[in-house]
């Protein structure tokens, strides 16, 4: 009975903690001008191949990294080092989320002046990584048409802090028989007014429109030039 409130004490004290230095990595990125944006998902989503083409092609025009966050290995990074774009893998162990600290420490001997874009995969998973601040400008939540339509419902809080929700591999929804307005309607329920995206990064598919809509971000939030 007694380990509970302390168990409970002990959880706001980290993430008291993590929201401090978040802030603090906010507050660093908006000084270099990089404008930070974070993926979250459940694993097989198609998260690590939509970032890999998004570096390869907001990389033809805009200074862009990534940080990726995986229980093990390092694969992830590899993998996403082939866009020629600047990537560290940040490896968790048992942890199921990425925290603040771990993306302060994984910048170091990066000059964010260098950046426009700074990316940042979290570990595949759609409960911790909730209560997670990241100092992210953007959080994009993914799902896929794989995955049904009630994904929003069984993780209404991941939604709710996110900014977007991005419907991926769209080009498989005919041959899985994927619902759209049962799907749409499920965020909309969970998140009234939260914008969504239809992409697939295999075929192209929304594509350009995500892109844009990054860039907009980006050139409406950066700080500016003195």
């Amino acid at each position: 009975m007694g380990a509970q409130p302390r168990l409970v004490e002990v959880r706001k004290n980290v993430l008291k903690q993590n929201d401090l230095t978040a802030r603090n990595l906010r507050e660093q990125f908006k000084a270099a001008g990089v404008f930070v944006v974070s993926l979250v998902s459940s694993p097989g989503t198609g998260k690590t191949m939509l970032l890999e083409k998004t570096l390869s092609l907001l990389g033809q025009t805009h200074r862009v990294a990534a940080l990726v966050g995986d229980l093990a290995t390092e694969n992830d990074a590899i993998r996403l080092a082939r866009s020629g774009a600047p990537v560290k893998q940040i490896t968790t162990g048992t942890l199921c989320h990425l925290e603040a600290a771990m993306v302060r420490n994984s910048l170091d001997g990066w000059n964010l002046n260098e950046l426009d874009f700074l990316f940042i995969e979290n570990v595949g998973n759609l409960v911790c990584p909730a209560s997670y601040d990241l100092g992210e400008d953007l959080r994009l939540v993914l799902i896929s048409v794989t995955e049904g339509e009630d994904k929003p419902l069984k993780y209404p809080t991941i939604f709710n802090s996110a900014d977007v929700a991005i419907i991926t591999k769209v080009d498989l929804a005919e041959a899985v028989e994927f619902d759209w307005p049962t799907a749409c309607g499920n965020i909309q329920a969970v998140r009234p007014g939260m914008e969504v995206l239809k992409v697939s990064a295999k075929t192209g598919i929304g594509m350009e429109k995500y892109l844009e809509f990054l860039t907009a971000h980006f050139e409406g939030c950066r700080s500016p030039i003195a």
